[in-house]
C-alpha cells in the first residue's frame, strides 16, 4: 500500500513470516529497496505495480539493503522484468551477493566451520530455490543522494547486521527505510509473535547504526519484517533495540562467570537463551549471531579470553 506520498510498502511472504518491499516514487524515476525471494518479484511486486499502475519502465535503482538472501533473491527478476533497473548495494555486501556460495559458506556457514554448531545440508539447497544471482552494477559506500525528480533520497551505511549493510532517508517526508539495520528485541512472525533473535552480528558498529537513525529524529522507521513504526514509536524501537544490545553483553558476561571455566559459544547460548528472549530450540540457537558478536567485544575489554577445547572449537573464559 501507499504509506506516505509516493512511498509504497509491499509485503511479501516468506512462510510464516513476510519481507517488505518499498518503492519510492519520484516524477523522473523510481526506486526499490531490497527484491525478497525470486517469487516475491514475480508474484506480488509485479502484480502490485501493474495494480497501481506504476511503471516498471521507471525503475532506475534496485538496492538490497544486505547480503540476505530474502533480501536479493528477486535480483535476477527485477532484470526480467524491470529493464532499466541498475542492481545496487553496499560495497562491502557485494562479494556475497553476487555469489550465492559465498553468502552460504561465510555468512550462514560461520557457526558450522568455526564453532561446532550442526551443520544443515539442506540450507543451500533451500536458498538456491528461492534466490537466484546476478551481478551488482553500483556500489554504495554511504553519503550518496539519490535525484528521482521531485524528491531526493540519501544512502546512509548502517553496518551490523552486515558491514554493508544499507538504510535510506527520504528527504521528502523524513521517513528512514532501514531495512534489517535494527531488529529490536527478536524478528517477529508475520502476526506479531516472537520468531528467532535479533541478528546483528557487529555490536559496535550496530549501535552505532541505531545512534546514527535515531539521530536523525525519522518521522517514521520502516523495516522488513516489522510494522510500521511512526513517530515515538519508531524512537522507540531503536531505544529498544540498542537496550537489548546492553543485556545481551551483560548477559554473556554473566553466564561465563558462573560457568568458572571454559566454555563454548554454544553452551553459552544453552545456559542463557531463555533470559535473552522467548524463543524455542532450533530458533533460539540463532543467538550465535548477537552473542558472538558481544564475546568479540568482551575480548576488546580484557574481560574474557579465548581459547580451543580439545576439538579445536573456540571456548571463553574470564581474563
Amino acid at each position: 500500500m501507499e504509506i506516505l506520498p509516493g512511498i509504497h510498502r509491499i509485503e511479501c511472504p516468506i512462510a510464516t513470516r513476510y519481507v517488505a518491499i518499498y518503492a519510492i516514487v519520484g516524477s523522473a524515476s523510481t526506486l526499490i529497496i531490497d527484491t525478497g525471494f525470486d517469487g516475491s518479484i514475480r508474484e506480488t511486486v509485479i502484480p502490485y505495480f501493474k495494480e497501481k499502475k506504476l511503471s516498471l519502465e521507471a525503475v532506475k535503482y534496485a538496492f538490497n539493503t544486505h547480503s540476505d538472501f530474502d533480501h536479493t533473491g528477486g535480483n535476477k527478476a527485477v532484470k526480467e522484468f524491470m529493464p532499466n533497473a541498475l542492481i545496487c548495494c553496499g560495497e562491502r555486501d557485494r562479494a556475497m551477493i553476487e555469489d550465492l556460495q559465498i553468502m552460504i559458506d561465510d555468512r550462514y556457514g560461520e557457526f558450522n566451520h568455526d564453532h561446532g554448531f550442526p551443520d544443515d545440508p539442506d540450507t543451500g539447497a533451500f536458498v538456491r530455490a528461492v534466490a537466484f544471482e546476478t551481478r551488482i552494477d553500483i556500489g554504495f559506500t554511504g553519503g550518496e543522494r539519490i535525484d528521482l525528480g521531485d524528491r531526493i533520497v540519501e544512502v546512509l551505511h548502517t553496518p551490523g547486521h552486515s558491514w554493508g549493510h544499507l538504510s535510506f532517508l527520504d528527504e521528502k517526508t523524513g521517513a528512514v527505510i532501514i531495512g534489517d539495520a535494527v531488529l529490536g528485541d527478536s524478528v517477529l512472525h508475520a502476526d506479531g509473535a516472537p520468531a528467532f533473535p535479533p541478528t546483528y552480528r557487529f555490536v559496535e558498529a550496530y549501535r552505532a547504526s541505531i545512534r546514527l537513525l535515531k539521530g536523525m529524529n525519522p518521522t517514521e522507521v520502516l523495516t522488513s519484517h516489522y510494522p510500521r513504526y511512526k513517530g515515538q514509536d519508531g524512537i522507540d524501537f531503536l531505544d529498544t533495540s540498542l537496550a537489548y544490545t546492553d543485556l545481551a553483553e551483560r548477559v554473556a558476561l554473566e553466564t561465563i562467570t558462573q560457568a568458572g571455566g571454559p566454555i563454548t559459544l554454544a553452551e553459552i547460548i544453552e545456559k542463557c537463551h531463555d533470559r535473552l528472549g522467548p524463543w524455542e530450540n532450533p530458533a533460539y540457537t540463532f543467538l550465535s549471531y548477537p552473542l558472538l558478536g558481544h564475546l568479540e567485544v568482551l575480548e576488546g575489554y580484557k574481560k574474557i579470553k579465548r581459547g580451543k577445547n580439545a576439538q579445536a572449537i573456540p571456548t571463553w573464559s574470564l581474563a
